[in-house]
Order: C-alpha cells, then sequence, then structure tokens
C-alpha cells in the first residue's frame, strides 16, 4: 500500500475528504456557497474544533451571534461549543476549507514531529 492517498475535487456545494483520502486524524471538507445563501443550519461541536480558510470570495460566519466578515486569505478557528454558521455575501459566493479536528489533540508539530 502506497503511503499517500490523492483524490481531484470538483466544484460540488461540499466534499467531504475523510473516505476519500482515508484520513485517520481529521476531516477536512471544501466549501462553495453561492452568493446570497447560507449554510441551513446553525452548529457546534463536542469534541473538535475547526479552522476555515477561505480560499476565494467573500461572506460572513457567525459565532455565537457574533458577525465576523470573511474574505479571500482569512483564517478562523472556531472552538468546539462556538455556535456558529457561514453565510455567502449578495454579490458573491464564498468558497472555503474546514479542518475539523480534536480539540487539544496536537502533541507535536512542524520539526518537533519531523524525523530528518
Amino acid at each position: 500500500m502506497a503511503n499517500y492517498s490523492k483524490v481531484s475535487v470538483t466544484q460540488d456545494a461540499r466534499t467531504e475528504l475523510h473516505d476519500k483520502l482515508s484520513l485517520t486524524g481529521a476531516e477536512i471538507s471544501i466549501n462553495n456557497l453561492p452568493a446570497g445563501t447560507s449554510v441551513p443550519f446553525i452548529h457546534s461541536h463536542k469534541n473538535n474544533e475547526e479552522i476555515y480558510v477561505v480560499l476565494a470570495g467573500r461572506g460572513k460566519v457567525v459565532v455565537d451571534g457574533e458577525d465576523v466578515e470573511l474574505a479571500s486569505g482569512d483564517w478562523i478557528r472556531i472552538s468546539p461549543a462556538g455556535k456558529r454558521q457561514f453565510f455567502a455575501a449578495e454579490d458573491i459566493g464564498i468558497h472555503y476549507i474546514c479542518i475539523q479536528v480534536k480539540e487539544n489533540s496536537l502533541e507535536g508539530y512542524t520539526m518537533d514531529d519531523a524525523v530528518v
């Protein structure tokens, strides 16, 4: 078995990579909201924090009732308990990636975890 997985992703409304890449420590989704639309629900998590990166477009996320404006290049981390909902701007859609991982699970990173 190869030490990697590869998949190509289209511009679907939402693509979850957990199963497609056989991820074991994270869930990653690629999301596209057309102009004037939103994720149709407010949600939070039991254990997982989410890290979002906006690839293109503009919009906002409402976290615990607070509007946070988002634009291409922005990153935001939301703790598990934060109640969140995403909205595209009225005139342009928003294209973003969500990385979901268990809060406080990172034991080493970058050079701390590298074997050289």
